[in-house]
């Protein structure tokens, strides 16, 4: 085998190819290192990318769009869209307990094979492959302030209207430890906001309140 249907490559040494679908329950000869190799060409090529599309924004606008592109919730969509799965080389365990889906396995599997590219024909190869299957991703990413944590745009717009810092509050904690749900209040006076959020940790619990907060501030002042 010496394509994949949809990835615009032909590899020279089939068996780069062959690694790179080979998931580590099969053994010491796995696609882990390939997968190490891949993910650093995959940043190098989409950060390039938005480099290029993208003059007017700063570092940490092109670090938060290039996250939504690499991340592992994106790569598995792009590996299952490619039938990644059909492909891959499993252990017993892992294909019994559907392997071949896992969003995991899968973006993970999609890192390798850049891998192999990059080691069977170079960086250019890699790089026109990388963006023929996220130029797609790229195209349709929200603006980078979308991007923000809640937190952040909260605190962002408080500050900018000249309100005070929001304050999160503990409210309650319950369940047993491996299983934790954090109710957190997030307030500020001066713009009428007295909002909570729960969540499986107390950071999430305050990044949930803090978008409820938002959309206070979208109901209350159109923004």
């Amino acid at each position: 085998m010496k394509e994949i249907p949809g990835i615009p490559y032909r590899f020279d040494d089939p068996d780069l190819l062959k690694l790179a679908l080979a998931h580590r329950s099969v053994g010491k000869v796995n696609n882990e290192r390939l997968e190490f190799l891949g993910d650093s060409i995959l940043n190098a090529a989409v950060s390039a990318r938005l480099y290029e599309l993208k003059p007017d924004n700063d570092e940490g606008e092109l670090s938060r769009l290039r996250a939504r592109v690499v991340r592992g919730e994106t790569l598995a969509r792009l590996a299952a869209e490619l039938k990644l799965g059909d492909y891959l080389t499993l252990g017993e365990g892992e294909m019994k307990s559907g392997g071949f889906n896992r969003d995991s396995i899968l973006a993970d599997s999609l890192e390798a094979v850049l891998g192999a590219i990059y080691l069977d024909g170079g960086y250019e190869a890699c790089a026109a492959v990388v963006l023929h299957v996220c130029d797609p991703v790229i195209a349709s990413l929200p603006s980078a302030d979308e991007l923000k944590d809640p937190k952040t745009r909260l605190q962002e717009w408080l500050q900018g209207h000249g309100y005070a810092l929001p304050e999160y509050h503990l409210l309650s904690e319950e369940g047993p430890p491996h299983l934790k749900r954090f109710k957190v209040e997030c307030r500020e006076h001066g713009a009428g906001i007295k909002v909570s959020g729960n969540g499986g940790s107390r950071q999430k619990a305050e990044q949930s309140a803090a978008a409820a907060a938002l959309e206070t501030i979208s109901d209350k002042f159109g923004k």
